[in-house]
């Protein structure tokens, strides 16, 4: 059984690093191509629609969370009835979202011309593209509830692979149709579409693989009551996410125009790549914070705290350095030269507070693991909110720049003065221990990164991906054997002054085993 459980997990985190580096070269290689195919202003109306369907997500409520749970749960105690009552209602609760989505996405193509400063000759196209993009996320509702099952049986990699097989045909179907001049709704067309196929996909392997019946008599108030009950603050983390992430192209579109969002995008893009990698490295620590938690072992909480983070960083400080000394080049390789002048202080204007986020990755998810990530969500919610009262107030005379403004100051003050410090009192650890522990070598080992990126930089800066791909390779084999040197001196996890009472439970075979995914509890 242990073997086959180990199996599972290498299966599961493997195709999770897979799924996500396709993704990004993906992303980075379609954005320019779709850009210079269709132009600035059809560009910035094609982020400007799906950051306006992205705030779909609100109406989540936290319900595929629950869901991933209490299959997780169900299924262990093969309570296939109890399963069926939850997965029933959720569905018929997801078809409800996805009714009252349609309505709204139908009302709003008769306003979203006279919302956003369009370009004349593209109103029509919005209308419909905003009319393609949620009559598919309305539908997406009820089909997504089957990913969430997969989940929580365990099966990331179905997930995973359905998502790779569904990038990679949606990466070829776009460049055919493009370079044959069909435009943005042939390629909206081809967005939606993959992720509904692999959506059927899903849906049928969840099915055979979970024998649930369907009936509307299935549907009942207390597994509706137990998704509420658990979902609530979860509810509260989204609204949060959604207003921290998806309000710029908003913002921009309403203020100013749909082809300044395409340059806000040159610098903000960037950042959110950065946040997916260490995201889906950050996840593993939520059942692992959660396993210490059930077990009450408060030495290992703090040990998978302190060198968590630090994993974080390692990940983080070099991605940002990078971004820093060589972002200009970055943007005029993969974009165009045009886009620099603009999209470089929005990266960089971004870039900071987002690294103060990303290096306390593990901090979240431990307050997830712990049950105790209340009050992060009222932070996270009042954070949200002020990120769009700012940016509303600064965009009209600052721009683009005055919306990136608005984005980081919140978020830097949630975690310089929020999270550490909330972090340290829940765990008992002093605020300076943490910071040296966590973060000291992680920037230390950074420097030597740095400091090779600023003199080539200084010598000859990159003007295409001839001259830059060589020098990131070289800046990662520099990084990679500080990294090498840290691990083989039992630097990399080691943590001081917080030994664990239990051996077995030291800091270096705990993220060892996380880092590789030998975990002794699936990932949730």
């Amino acid at each position: 059984m242990r073997k086959l459980e180990k199996i599972q997990i290498i299966k599961n985190v493997g195709s999770s690093w897979v799924a996500l580096a396709v993704n990004i070269l993906v992303g980075i290689f379609l954005s320019p191509f779709i850009l210079h195919h269709l132009g600035d202003a059809a560009f910035g109306i094609w982020v400007l629609i799906f950051s306006l369907t992205g705030y779909y997500g609100i109406f989540d409520f936290g319900i595929r969370s629950s869901i991933i749970r209490f299959v997780s749960k169900y299924t262990a105690t093969h309570d296939l009835n109890e399963v069926s009552g939850l997965i029933n209602t959720a569905l018929f609760t997801y078809s409800c979202v996805g009714v009252l989505c349609l309505i709204i996405t139908v009302a709003g193509s008769f306003w979203v011309d006279r919302i956003f400063h369009i370009t004349p000759g593209l109103q029509s196209t919005a209308r419909w593209l905003l009319l393609m993009v949620g009559a598919s996320v309305s539908v997406g509702f009820p089909l997504g509830m089957f990913g969430g099952v997969l989940e929580g049986l365990q099966k990331f990699y179905i997930l995973n692979w359905t998502n790779i097989t569904s990038s990679l045909l949606r990466l070829v179907l776009i460049v055919f149709y493009l370079r044959r001049g069909h435009g943005l709704l042939a390629v909206a067309l081809i967005t939606v579409g993959m992720p509904f196929l692999a959506s059927i996909v899903r849906m049928i392997i969840a099915m055979r693989s979970m024998p649930v019946k369907f009936s509307s008599t299935l549907v009942d108030r207390g597994s509706f009551r137990q998704m509420a009950n658990y979902s609530g603050l979860t509810f509260m983390i989204i609204v949060a996410a959604q207003l921290r992430f998806k309000t710029d192209a908003v913002v921009i579109g309403t203020f100013l125009s749909s082809a300044a969002i395409t340059y806000f995008y040159a610098g903000s893009r960037l950042v959110d790549y950065a946040g997916e990698v260490v995201s889906s490295l950050a996840q593993i620590f939520v059942p692992m914070s959660s396993q210490s938690d059930a077990e009450g072992n408060m030495a290992r909480l703090r040990k998978i705290f302190i060198a968590g983070n630090r994993v974080c960083a390692f990940t983080t400080f070099p991605m940002t350095a990078t971004f820093v000394i060589v972002g200009k080049s970055i943007i005029e390789v993969w974009l165009g030269k045009r886009y620099v002048a603009l999209g470089y202080p929005v990266l960089i204007t971004l870039i900071i507070p987002t690294t103060l986020m990303l290096m306390q990755s593990a901090s979240s998810r431990i307050l997830f693991g712990i049950s105790k990530h209340g009050r992060f969500a009222v932070v996270a919610l009042l954070e949200g909110t002020a990120n769009l009262i700012l940016s509303i107030l600064l965009v009209r005379p600052f721009g683009i720049l005055g919306d990136a403004i608005g984005t980081a100051i919140p978020l830097a003050v949630t975690y310089l003065l929020f999270m550490p410090r909330h972090l340290c009192r829940q765990l008992g650890i002093r605020l300076s221990t943490y910071v040296r522990q966590a973060y000291l070598l992680p920037l230390l080992l950074s420097v030597p990164v740095a400091l090779f990126l600023f003199v080539i930089h200084s010598v000859s800066a990159a003007h295409s991906y001839r001259q830059l791909i060589p020098e990131l390779l070289i800046a990662a084999a520099i990084y990679a054997v500080c990294l090498w040197w840290a691990y083989t001196s039992n630097r990399a996890f080691q943590v001081d002054d917080l030994a664990s009472s239990r051996p077995e439970l030291n800091s270096v075979a705990t993220l060892e085993m996380a880092v590789t995914g030998q975990s002794s509890q699936p990932e949730i």
